[in-house]
């Protein structure tokens, strides 16, 4: 219990601007997604993963309310590194399978393309940030986000 407790006293409540508009950036193709519908859009199927579902969106809540508020204080300003290198080529290859879901590929490639690459910014955000408070939720969402894109789309 002491570890535990150690390890939270690393951690300040404060705004991180930087997860709020990673979440933000992630969301765009969703929301465009919601007032556009792609030509093929098998998305729109019902899903049959529903309590999958619901977990994976209150552990996204969560993951993303830590990014956001709970700021490790050992961490540096953010800058540069390699971690965010991978956020941002995580975030270009989810807009890239955005378009070509847009443009009518519907393939694994895109399927996974559109489930794993979120996943992975977040979780490589949370580690560049040293958040281990957004990584718990982060990991749950993320196996509920790929387990959720295969059964529904993939077998």
């Amino acid at each position: 219990m002491n570890g535990a407790m150690g390890r939270l006293k690393k951690y300040k409540f404060g705004f991180d601007i930087w997860g709020l508009l990673l979440f933000f950036a992630i969301m765009i193709p969703n929301v465009i997604w919601f007032a556009l519908p792609a030509p093929d859009d098998i998305l729109r199927a019902d899903s049959v993963t529903g309590t999958l579902d619901a977990v994976a969106s209150v552990c996204q809540v969560l993951m993303v309310a830590a990014l956001c508020i709970c700021k490790n204080i050992e961490c540096r300003k953010l800058r540069l590194t390699p971690l965010i290198l991978a956020v941002i080529f995580c975030c270009v290859l989810y807009f890239a399978s955005w378009i070509a879901y847009y443009a009518g590929v519907v393939q694994v490639s895109v399927i996974l393309g559109l489930t794993l690459p979120p996943c992975l910014a977040f979780l490589l955000f949370s580690a560049d940030r040293k958040n281990g408070i957004a990584a718990v939720p982060g990991v749950v969402f993320a196996v509920c986000h790929l387990i959720y894109g295969a059964v529904n789309f993939l077998v």
